[in-house]
C-alpha cells in the first residue's frame, strides 16, 4: 500500500513525538518531572551561544517575550543562570548550570536508551538503514532548534 507524502510527514512527526513522550516520561521518573520538550530546545540554544532573550527567541523563532518567559522558567528551576558578561559589566549573559547540563546529559542518555529499543524492535540493521535514508534526505546541514516557533508561526509571519 502505497503512503501519501502528507502520511509520511505525520509518520516522521508521530516517531519525535513517540521519542520525546518516552524521553519526558523517563525524565520524570529520574526526578526532572519539570522539563519540557520547548526547555530542551532551549537549554541547548544557550549552550550554543543565544546568550539573551532576543538571541533566544531568533533561534527558537518565537518573540522576544516568549523567550524571556522560557529563561525564567528555566531559571526559577535551576537550569539556566544569568551572570555577569566579563567584558561588560552591564551586561547579563544567559548560561547553562550544571544542573541544566545534567539534565541535557540525562536526556541523551535516555534517547541513547530508546533507539536501542527501537533497534530491538525492528532490527538494527533497519534502523541502521532508516537513520542512513533520513540523513541521505535531511542533508548536512544543522538540525534547527527553532521548531516551537516554527510549529506555532502564523502564516503572514517571516520565516
Amino acid at each position: 500500500m502505497s503512503r501519501s507524502g502528507a502520511d509520511l510527514a505525520l509518520l516522521l512527526l508521530g516517531g519525535f513525538r513517540s521519542l520525546a513522550d518516552a524521553a519526558l516520561a523517563e525524565l520524570a521518573l529520574r526526578g526532572y518531572d519539570d522539563v519540557r520538550p520547548v526547555h530542551d530546545f532551549a537549554m541547548r540554544a544557550i549552550a550554543a551561544g543565544a546568550d539573551n532573550a532576543s538571541e533566544l527567541g531568533r533561534r527558537m523563532s518565537v518573540s522576544k517575550q516568549a523567550a524571556a518567559k522560557t529563561i525564567a522558567v528555566l531559571q526559577e528551576r535551576g537550569y539556566v543562570t544569568r551572570d555577569t558578561d566579563p567584558l561588560d559589566a552591564r551586561r547579563k549573559r544567559l548560561q547553562v548550570t550544571d544542573l541544566g547540563e545534567e539534565v541535557l546529559r540525562q536526556g541523551e542518555a535516555i534517547f541513547d536508551e530508546l533507539r536501542d529499543r527501537w533497534a530491538r524492535q525492528i532490527g538494527t540493521a533497519q534502523l541502521e538503514g532508516m537513520e542512513a535514508h533520513l540523513s541521505a534526505l535531511v542533508g548536512t546541514a544543522d538540525i534547527r532548534l527553532d521548531t516551537p516557533g516554527w510549529m506555532a508561526r502564523d502564516l503572514g509571519e517571516p520565516a
